[in-house]
């Protein structure tokens, strides 16, 4: 069985019988339409998308996340930047704050096992970001209703609204290719992760 088959097996009770096939997903389309990834009119040229092994570092990475909803996830994982040095602690609060405000508007949980959770900060200057791994899964109210396992967390400069779109969009596409989920489920360490993820990206280029 598949790493993305034992993921899929691991969905609660009213995800099941949700498919996760790529042209099955109830998902399809949603990434464009997080609140955030909206392309305004006008704004030109289209930024070239970062590659996501270049924002992030093995200090970055959570291999084995514990919490089980998706509240308590953000938390995790600005907790865990907080604690390597990358966010000051004392805008825990409203790091948080503004990572809610971007979940009520609609969970960023996009379908296959993956939520990317993402606010603008006018106190950062470069993107910070956090890559979490979840084995026994997440709930993330995602729009598939299944759990999620892979958790992208970026703090995004505020003076850049438009600069990072793509980049978002880019980190959503490689995540829905389930060679990818399964070679980042294989993985052991964040080591592991992080050179599963460049190759990834490679061979995606």
């Amino acid at each position: 069985m598949s790493a993305c088959s034992r993921m899929s097996d691991r969905a609660s009770p009213r995800s099941r019988g949700i498919r996760g096939g790529a042209g099955e997903n109830p998902c399809a389309g949603r990434v464009m339409s997080l609140p955030g990834l909206r392309r305004l009119p006008g704004v030109l040229p289209t930024p070239i998308p970062m590659k996501l092994v270049s924002l992030l570092s093995e200090r970055r990475i959570l291999p084995e996340m514990v919490s089980e909803t998706h509240w308590d996830a953000l938390g995790e994982l600005v907790d865990h930047l907080i604690s390597i040095g990358c966010v000051e602690s004392g805008r825990r609060v409203d790091v948080l704050a503004a990572l809610h405000a971007r979940e009520e508007q609609v969970s960023t949980g996009i379908g296959h096992g993956v939520a990317i959770p993402h606010c603008y900060c006018e106190w950062v200057e470069e993107p910070v970001v956090a890559l979490g791994r979840s084995p026994g899964g997440i709930d993330f109210e995602a729009c598939d209703n299944a759990p999620v396992h892979f958790v992208i967390l970026l703090i995004v400069p505020k003076n850049q609204p438009h600069a990072h779109l793509q980049t978002l969009a880019s980190i959503a596409e490689l995540f829905s290719q389930c060679e990818v989920r399964r070679k980042m489920t294989e993985a052991l360490t964040a080591g592991d992760l992080m050179r599963a993820l460049e190759k990834c990206e490679e061979e995606a280029a």
